[in-house]
Formats: structure tokens, sequence, C-alpha cells
């Protein structure tokens, strides 16, 4: 079973991810690379996680059902660590 981390690209979510995948657990990230902040630095927040064998990453936004649908699919996912969310959201 693999840990969905949502949010992976961020400065949280990316720290989990390499600690979850330094412990030999099967990590799936998915972010959507919002332009909040530089999309570039998103990646390079990933970049040493997605080096592993056991990190796989999805491009998208968890508001899209038929994209969390394939990746619970695909991916047979255990747990789910939320991170995602949009900074600066005022109602």
């Amino acid at each position: 079973m693999a840990t969905l981390v949502t949010g992976a690209a961020g400065f949280i979510g990316s720290h989990l991810t390499e600690r979850l995948a330094a412990e030999g657990r099967r990590v799936v990230c998915l972010d959507d690379f919002n332009n909040y902040y530089s999309p570039e630095i998103k990646r390079g927040n990933l970049s040493a996680a997605l080096k592993m064998p056991n990190v796989q990453l999805y491009e998208g936004d968890i508001r899209d059902a038929g994209l969390c649908e394939r990746v619970f699919k695909r991916e047979s996912i255990g747990q789910v660590v939320h991170l995602a969310a949009r900074a600066g959201v005022r109602l």
C-alpha cells in the first residue's frame, strides 16, 4: 500500500515525502504546481525524492475527481496525508 501526499511539492509535503521514501515506504505525490509561489521552487523541493524508485508524481488538482479516482485505482493507496491548500484565500 502507498501513502498519498497531497501538496507534496510544498515545503512540508516535500520533506515528508523524502522522509517516508527514505523509510522505504511507497509514496505517491499529488500537486498542481500552482503559481502562488514559483513552480520551479516546488519542482526543486521534490527533485531529490523523485530520484527514489518508490516515489511517483501526479500533476493535477485535488478537485479533479477523475484524476483522484485514477490515482487511487492505479496506486493502491492505503493512507492519505492531505497538505494541499491555497495560500492567501480570502472569502
